[in-house]
């Protein structure tokens, strides 16, 4: 786990904890003894990409710090039904309070992860990289950008803070491309803050407007079409890096991946996924 992803999985798993337990699981309280313990393993029941075997350590440390774990998957291996992930051993109180938490984390990230590792595999042979975008639940985007990175795929900008995305609304209110990246580039000098700027296009003329005004990190096309992407990363001619964006489906990220651009961005891979499913049930 990335040490920055650190803090907001922690804050995440506390409010998870709140947000199930209140004030006591009264169902586990009031028929199972505190110092009974027992054992139970996580079991795969389809086929995918198991994600989030590192967060579930750290929701039964953080619950119960004497639970057990012996893990025999690993976060990005490929799963079928009838897989074990991992046994945790402990008091059963706190195995019994982890379970709904953790299988709803795992069960998406895994989500995730499957769907994000089928489009990455599409292009696997290709230059280009698939990515995520903002596109995630609130409150819960560490978790899927994760994933996104165990299927395959790579993470675009964390939030709003650490890259500036210069999207048609910005463009249009700052009056055009050449004042909003203009703009952008004194805004970061005059704060002496170092971080990359992407300005979206909406036709092969913005290009040259991007490149007027002194250019940028990477440059997006927005809806473009496959021959306009073609001619698109042609025209940048390698002088910053490039993105396609907008309606880009798994039946033609392959066509598009075919221009030389270098990322695709799709919202799909967080926002129409399945949740993998999976079991925590007690076991010898």
């Amino acid at each position: 786990m990335r040490s920055e992803y650190i803090p907001y999985v922690d804050k995440l798993i506390e409010l998870a904890i709140e947000e199930d337990l209140g004030d006591g699981d009264h169902t586990s309280l009031c028929c199972i003894p505190a110092t009974e313990r027992g054992r139970m393993r996580l079991l795969c029941k389809e086929e995918g990409i198991i994600a989030g075997i590192e967060v579930a350590e750290r929701i039964l440390s953080r619950l119960d710090s004497s639970v057990q774990i012996e893990k025999i998957l690993a976060d990005g291996d490929r799963v079928k039904p009838g897989d074990v992930a991992f046994y945790v051993e402990g008091r059963l109180q706190s195995l019994l309070q982890a379970e709904r938490i953790l299988l709803n984390v795992m069960q998406r990230m895994s989500g995730v992860a499957t769907q994000t590792a089928i489009y990455a595999d599409r292009i696997a042979d290709l230059h280009t990289k698939v990515l995520d975008t903002r596109k995630t639940t609130p409150g819960m985007r560490v978790l899927d950008k994760m994933a996104v990175k165990i299927g395959g795929g790579e993470n675009h900008r964390i939030g709003l803070f650490d890259m500036i995305l210069l999207k048609d609304n910005h463009i249009d209110f700052a009056g055009g491309v050449r004042q909003a990246v203009s703009g952008a580039k004194q805004y970061l000098a005059e704060r002496n803050k170092n971080i990359p700027i992407e300005c979206e296009v909406r036709t092969l003329e913005n290009i040259d407007e991007v490149f007027a005004a002194g250019g940028c990190d990477r440059i997006m096309f927005d809806n473009f079409s496959v021959e306009q992407t073609r001619l698109a990363v042609e025209k940048v001619a390698g002088r910053c890096q490039t993105e396609s964006s907008g309606g880009i489906t798994l039946d033609t990220l392959r066509d598009y991946a075919e221009t030389g651009v270098d990322f695709i961005s799709v919202g799909a891979l967080t926002h129409q996924i399945k949740s993998l499913d999976m079991s925590l049930k007690a076991c010898e």
